[in-house]
Order: C-alpha cells, then sequence, then structure tokens
C-alpha cells in the first residue's frame, strides 16, 4: 500500500509525478515550522492519517471492453458548470507559503475553470482577490464574535461577485495542533536565533518575505480594523472566532446572505438534516483535515449515510486526505457531487507557486481521468456505484504513530 513514508524517500531532483513530489519540494523550501504548520494537524494527528488510509482501502471497480474514447469530467454545482469535479479549497495564511499565495491559487484555479473559495483567514484583502479570481468564486466564513462585523463583509463579499458562502461550523475553538506549539508559529512570525538559522538554510523562501514582507491575516485586518496576534495561530484564531453561533443562530445567516449557502464540516446524517431544515443549500463533509477535533471519523467513511439521507436534495462536497484523481472518483463513485482540495493545493503553492499549482490540478485532473476511463466511466454519471466501500480491518495497515523528531504521514 502506497505511503507518504514512501513517498519521503524519493529523490528531490525527480521530476513531479504526483502531489507526494510537491510536498517533498515544498519541505526542502520551507522552514521547518512553515511547512509544519501546512502538514500537521491536531492532537497525535491521528484522523489527518486515518483520512488517507481509508481512502486508500476504498477499492474501484474496473470495467473492461468499454467505449471510452471521449471522457467528459464537467461538473455542474449550484448552477454553474466548470471543467472539474474539484474545488480549490480555503486555507488560511497562504502568504506564508509564497508572495501573494492566495492571488496565485484564485488565478490557477481560473486558468482551470473550476471554483475558488477565498477563505476569512486570507493574506490579501477583498478588493485585490477581486481582480484575482475568475467568475467560479466562494468565500469562506469563520463566524466571528461581531455580528455587524460580519454582516458588513458579507454585504461586500455579495457585491464583489461571491456566489456561494460556505461557513466553517467546526471551529468554535481552534484545534491544538503540537507541531505549532513546539514550532512556536505565531502571527505575526515571531524570530528567535533558531528560527532565523533554520529562514537562513531556505534561502529561496527568506528572499521572498524580505522582498514582500512578513505575511499578516489582511482580511481580517481589514474587517476587524487591526492586525491580530498571538503566540499562536491557535490563540490568533480563538481571538476572532464566535464559540456561540449554533444551529438556532443559522437563520439569521440564511436572511444576510443572499447567495448559495454551504455548511463545511459535517460529518453525521443529524448535521446534514440540520443544515437542510437550515435553509442551506449544500453541505462540505469535513473533518478539517484533522485539524480540529483529533480521533474522529475519516470523511470518506461519513459520505455514503449522508448521501443516502439528502443526495439529490443537497449538493454535497467532500474533503480531508484528498490527494489524487483516484481519490477524486472514489468519493464521486460514493455520491460525492465534488471534492475540495486543501494541503495538496499548498504543497504545490509552496514548492513552486502558481504554475505549480496549475501543474498539480492538471495531474489531478488526468489521474481522474484515467481512473474514469479503466471504470469504463464517461461521465461523472456513470462513475456513480463503481467503488467497493473500504474495509475497517485495513485500519491495522496504518502507519504507526511517530515521534516529535520524525515526519508523520502527511494528512
Amino acid at each position: 500500500m502506497y505511503s507518504w513514508q514512501e513517498s519521503g524517500r524519493r529523490r528531490r531532483s525527480e521530476a513531479v509525478a504526483d502531489v507526494g513530489d510537491f510536498r517533498l519540494k515544498a519541505k526542502d523550501r520551507l522552514p521547518q515550522m512553515v511547512f509544519d504548520y501546512i502538514d500537521g494537524a491536531a492532537g497525535r494527528e491521528l484522523t489527518a492519517r486515518r483520512n488517507q488510509v481509508r481512502l486508500q482501502n476504498i477499492e474501484l471497480q474496473a470495467d473492461i471492453l468499454c467505449d471510452v474514447s471521449r471522457i467528459d469530467m464537467r461538473s455542474e454545482l449550484f448552477g454553474r458548470q466548470s471543467s472539474l469535479p474539484i474545488i480549490v479549497g480555503p486555507t488560511g495564511l497562504n502568504g506564508a507559503y509564497w508572495r501573494r499565495g492566495d492571488a496565485c491559487l484564485a488565478r490557477a484555479a481560473k486558468a482551470a475553470d473550476i471554483p475558488f473559495v477565498m477563505s476569512t483567514a486570507a493574506c490579501i484583502t477583498l478588493d485585490q482577490m477581486s481582480q484575482e479570481a475568475g467568475p467560479l468564486r466562494w468565500f469562506q466564513l469563520y463566524m466571528l464574535k461581531d455580528r455587524g462585523l460580519v454582516q458588513a463583509l458579507l454585504e461586500r463579499v455579495w457585491q464583489s461577485g461571491f456566489e456561494v458562502l460556505q461557513l466553517t461550523v467546526d471551529t468554535p475553538v481552534g484545534g491544538r495542533r503540537c507541531r505549532d506549539i513546539r514550532n512556536g508559529f505565531s502571527m505575526p512570525f515571531h524570530w528567535t536565533a533558531s528560527k532565523l538559522m533554520d529562514a537562513m538554510r531556505h534561502p529561496r523562501w527568506t528572499a521572498q518575505m524580505v522582498v514582500g514582507g512578513s505575511p499578516n491575516l489582511e482580511l481580517f485586518a481589514e474587517v476587524a480594523g487591526t492586525v491580530p496576534k498571538g503566540s499562536t495561530i491557535t490563540e490568533v484564531m480563538n481571538q476572532q472566532l464566535s464559540a456561540s453561533f449554533s444551529w438556532s443562530d443559522l437563520s439569521w445567516l440564511r436572511a444576510v446572505w443572499p447567495g448559495k449557502l454551504v455548511l463545511k464540516g459535517v460529518s453525521t446524517v443529524a448535521q446534514a438534516q440540520g443544515a437542510k431544515d437550515g435553509g442551506a443549500d449544500g453541505i462540505v463533509v469535513s473533518n478539517h483535515g484533522g485539524r480540529q477535533l483529533d480521533g474522529v471519523a475519516a470523511s470518506i467513511d461519513c459520505l455514503p449515510e449522508i448521501v443516502q439521507a439528502v443526495g439529490g436534495v443537497m449538493t454535497i462536497l467532500i474533503d480531508s486526505g484528498f490527494r489524487t484523481g483516484q481519490d477524486v472518483a472514489k468519493a464521486l463513485a460514493l455520491g460525492a457531487d465534488g471534492v475540495q482540495f486543501g494541503r495538496a493545493m499548498l504543497y504545490a503553492l509552496a514548492a513552486g507557486g502558481e504554475p505549480a499549482v496549475r501543474q498539480a490540478i492538471g495531474i489531478i485532473a488526468s489521474e481522474l481521468r484515467s481512473a474514469m476511463a479503466l471504470t469504463g466511466s464517461i461521465d461523472l454519471k456513470s462513475l456513480r456505484g463503481k467503488c467497493m466501500p473500504g474495509r475497517r480491518a485495513c485500519d491495522v495497515y496504518a502507519p504507526t504513530l511517530f515521534s516529535r523528531n520524525q515526519s508523520p504521514v502527511a494528512a
């Protein structure tokens, strides 16, 4: 079984064949504290590993003697057509990996004709993003403590052409991410002698930071009027996030947002039903890539029951642990309407900026096309059902826990 441990043994000079190669290049280019912020997860990173192991255990069903000379990978989400059933999902602090990283991701998505989701934790302003993003622009919202600020922000977001709003619902508080704590990964960066030495060993990254300046949460600053600071990223987020927003408050958000509303962080049938009853148009089945509550189920394991309950009534997206086009094929075969990619895009961004992100999207698209052809699927609809659910007994093959000095399986 393929593992990210095996990918770690590859030579860095090899040509890029999959997202794992971008991860190696990103690890070479970034200081440890920055790479670990992308690569790490909450607690002992059990859920982060489980996400990938469970995806690997699902078996696609090959088919033969089918006419697959023409493959149609086009997707329709929320009434808008895109070239692929994938989305560049919301990720924060992207300016720490590449100068104007948020804009790089947006332009790459625009070039591929797929949706891009801007994060509340972006390192550029809303006006700057409006100049970079294509027509398939979505916005991710962390619910802030001040609803007046939220409403004012959403009015601007709507006026800027963002048609879909994703409310992240699994972050009433930030997850406890041990790598960030050990590294002292703060916002803004707090430099120590050891961190400066590490930065000097990564001159290309350091040169970009010198030219562009250390990244800040510019959108937060624009909305709240101040740049948030804290000894860790979790502390920064906890200063801003509302821990009181509940199901009874969802009607308020539905009333103030005129576009499509999606809840990101759904993991049970009851939650999916609650989203539907609250007026949401879609959900993202997600455990935040294992970066919030460690020890929960893999997203892919939550998907089938949710599809059975609300499939066809709501748009169902999924994220957490997805790295390949084969992973996308598995999710679509189990009933998802689309797959959001987070870390996979960040590995590429950190490895080579916008060109690498475009390449990563192309690789995933090529993998998906191959998977569709070899399962006899000429379009996304015909891919449904062409897999066997993963067997939980296979979890015994999951990599064992690593010490803090080793490289965990990427999440």
